[in-house]
């Protein structure tokens, strides 16, 4: 495969809004030894990508910085320690564009080889790209903060998003029971990903209503809207219940601490950001898996060509698009 001397990529010379991002022509990476260059078929705009932009999320940012998290493509060349991978591979990665790595929005990108992992199979970029952020969250979130157990008893809240919407069809797979909540628009959306009870979170009686959904209680908790009520959520945990957070950035809200206490329960706080290798390996097998299965999938809302990457993270802030935000080269 013939690689080209520069490429276009959406980058950022400093942080702040969507206005930020610019498309200029770069040089193309070269792979160090551990590096796999990937070119792009198809990328993602996901929350925290805005908070890096922003400069919400502090992290080492080298300027000029090309944005973007996840990445699906194919190998176009490797480093001379790699032998995982040969040109012509269909691969991924989701954890770049973050302490100090250049991110996605770009004709190739450069990954380190323990970051990536194969697309296998018939799966395409289309299946792929609106997941793998999402899926790779719920799986660490599920599996290694929360020790998912087969037949225990999961709620969602936000279950119409792609990180609940990944945590119902992961924690389904696993064998559990799952209760969620979401927009009433978002029910059948996600009584199809396999919960068995969706209850509209602006419920009048939703706290009576979650409570006869799960009457043992709850053994894992995980609220995506950022709101965290645990005046509802700790009362309605089963002994040894697990709150998961992964959203709210600034939230700060009032823990009834006693709750707690009489029922052996814990919160756990995570950000996919500082997974290890290790992590990111185990949560890409899980995500592989389902996609292998057809048991993970999202809905995409827009997509946007890398020249429209800043209309891509405006519509991502500004809540106008319902579904995943793609973004292809």
């Amino acid at each position: 495969m013939t690689v080209p001397d520069t490429m276009r990529a959406a980058v950022i010379r400093a942080t702040g809004g969507p206005e930020q991002i610019e498309i200029e022509h770069i040089p193309v990476p070269r792979p160090g030894p551990g590096d796999v260059l990937i070119r792009l078929e198809a990328s993602a705009v996901n929350h925290v990508d805005l908070f890096v932009r922003s400069g919400a999320y502090r992290t080492p940012i080298p300027f000029p910085f090309v944005i973007g998290r996840d990445a699906v493509g194919t190998v176009a060349a490797t480093g001379s320690d790699v032998t995982a991978f040969a040109p012509g591979d269909r691969v991924w990665c989701n954890s770049m564009g973050y302490a100090g790595r250049q991110g996605t929005f770009s004709e190739y990108v450069s990954a380190p080889g323990e970051r990536v992992y194969p697309l296998r199979g018939t799966v395409t970029a289309a299946d792929a790209a609106p997941v793998l952020h999402a899926g790779a969250t719920a799986a660490i979130g599920l599996f290694r903060e929360a020790a998912l157990a087969a037949g225990e008893t999961v709620y969602v809240a936000g279950a119409g998003g792609a990180v609940g919407g990944a945590v119902v069809q992961l924690a389904v797979a696993a064998g559990a029971r799952v209760v969620a909540t979401a927009s009433e628009r978002d029910v059948e959306w996600c009584t199809g990903l396999g919960a068995d009870v969706v209850v509209p979170y602006d419920a009048d009686d939703l706290p009576r209503r979650l409570a006869a959904a799960a009457p043992q209680g709850y053994d894992v908790w995980w609220d995506n809207s950022g709101r965290h009520d645990f005046d509802l959520a700790l009362p309605l945990l089963r002994l040894g219940g697990r709150v998961v957070v992964v959203a709210g950035l600034r939230a700060t809200p009032t823990i009834p601490v006693g709750q707690l206490y009489v029922r052996d329960a814990s919160l756990r706080g995570f950000a996919i950001s500082n997974a290890s290798v290790a992590d990111l390996a185990d949560a890409a097998a899980r995500v592989d898996a389902a996609l292998a299965s057809g048991s993970l999938r999202s809905r995409v809302g827009a997509t946007y060509s890398l020249a429209d990457a800043a209309t891509a993270h405006a519509a991502m802030e500004q809540g106008s698009v319902r579904g995943r935000v793609l973004v292809h080269p």
